[in-house]
């Protein structure tokens, strides 16, 4: 996956270095892993959350809302993660759920009840979608009933919940642990084409958001 030329020179208008950063990033994309946004108002918490879903390797994530306004998301905030991971926008949970489960995934919510399960727990190298709820209210109780099973982050001090943002990255980072072992990073199942494909398109992304910069 690596350049043979100087880190420093360019390719079209991209440097060798950051050429081979793409590649890189792109070979461990985890296109089986996502997460659900449901009406997540702080714009700060889903900025932080693009942030962990990019850094785990997600390659979409699915913003699911039915009464806040979807999130405007700025590069300042989210550190460029929007640009690198997609969205795909529903406002029907139905719709969402069962297109997620159309392609294979187990959808699962942090939500705590007498059935949760621990994250530990939970086979993460298997197609899977966490929801992540609203500050306040949590998970919607549509959205729980369409869920396969309910997780829960174990914790042993008096509080009894982290912000949305910390627990989205505690549960992404167990999923990428159980990824790592597993073998799935680089993705085994992505073929040559595709990442030539996918790198350029990662290119031209970079090309048009330094163009904007000027």
């Amino acid at each position: 996956m690596k350049s043979n030329l100087p880190p420093g020179e360019i390719v079209g208008t991209i440097t060798a270095k950051r050429l081979d950063t793409i590649k890189q990033v792109v070979s461990h994309r985890q296109f089986d892993l996502t997460v659900i946004l449901e009406n997540i108002h702080d714009p700060h918490n889903v900025a932080a959350i693009f942030r962990s879903a990019d850094a785990v390797g997600i390659d979409e994530v699915q913003l699911l809302y039915t009464r806040e306004k979807f999130p405007s998301l700025h590069s300042k905030v989210t550190t460029g993660g929007e640009k690198w991971v997609k969205q795909n926008r529903y406002s029907d949970p139905e719709k969402l759920a069962a297109d997620l489960k159309r392609r294979g995934f187990k959808i699962y919510t942090t939500h705590l009840a007498a059935d949760a399960v621990s994250i530990h727990d939970i086979d993460w190298t298997q197609p899977s979608a966490v929801i992540l709820g609203n500050e306040n209210r949590g998970v919607s109780s549509e959205m729980t009933k369409l869920a396969d099973a309910n997780i829960v982050i174990p914790m042993f001090g008096m509080v009894e919940s982290l912000n949305v943002s910390v627990a989205t990255a505690v549960v992404l980072f167990e999923a990428c642990r159980q990824r790592i072992v597993g073998g799935k990073y680089p993705n085994p199942e992505s073929s040559p084409e595709f990442l030539e494909q996918m790198t350029d398109e990662w290119v031209n992304i970079n090309i048009n958001k330094r163009k904007r910069r000027q």
